[in-house]
């Protein structure tokens, strides 16, 4: 059985560093409890990418930061394009034996910089937070409700402190 991360950087912006963002979305999922055969892809796109997303697929204008498209187990959807993507997320079955589609998250590193200075955080801490964000999107965790919010925001704080914010090795020499 395989938990399979499929990430690639398809702008040139704002490089990433591919790697480290699948790790972190693995140990999301391992630590929300994934397990069996799935597959999530996790890309980076530039502005006109992720606008054109946003516009297609929410009717919202402009860039925005993250998107995530989960991938319902229904009958009358097929394939991984966003246009076939659901509003919930799969039911994660091991013993189906099939490899299960979860969805895909969109992160646009030139938004995640301009967020970032307006945050006063490093680009870097707010590419993880997006990561964490639509891995817990994919989940079927939302935000629309202030109690929604209030949960998933914890959440991401327990996961990126777990997973991304791990305090360095004190050396015990005096």
């Amino acid at each position: 059985m395989s938990l399979d991360i499929y990430a690639a950087d398809e702008q040139s912006d704002h490089p990433v560093a591919v790697g480290r963002w699948a790790t972190l979305a693995r140990a999301v999922l391992e630590a929300e409890g994934v397990r069996g055969d799935t597959e999530v892809s996790l890309l980076f796109v530039d502005q006109a990418t992720v606008a054109s997303l946003n516009e297609r697929f929410l009717g919202r204008e402009g860039p925005t930061d993250v998107l995530a498209f989960p991938i319902e187990d229904d009958a009358d959807r097929s394939g991984r394009s966003p246009d076939e993507g659901g509003t919930g997320p799969v039911s994660i079955e091991a013993d189906t034996g099939r490899e299960i589609l979860l969805g895909d998250v969109v992160v646009c590193p030139a938004v995640a910089a301009v967020n970032a200075v307006d945050r006063g955080v490093t680009f870097d801490d707010e590419i993880a937070l997006l990561v964490v964000h639509g891995i817990l999107h994919l989940l079927g965790m939302d935000h629309q409700e202030d109690s929604e919010a209030e949960r998933m925001e914890r959440r991401e704080q327990e996961l990126l402190d777990r997973f991304y914010r791990v305090p360095p090795l004190i050396d015990p020499v005096p």
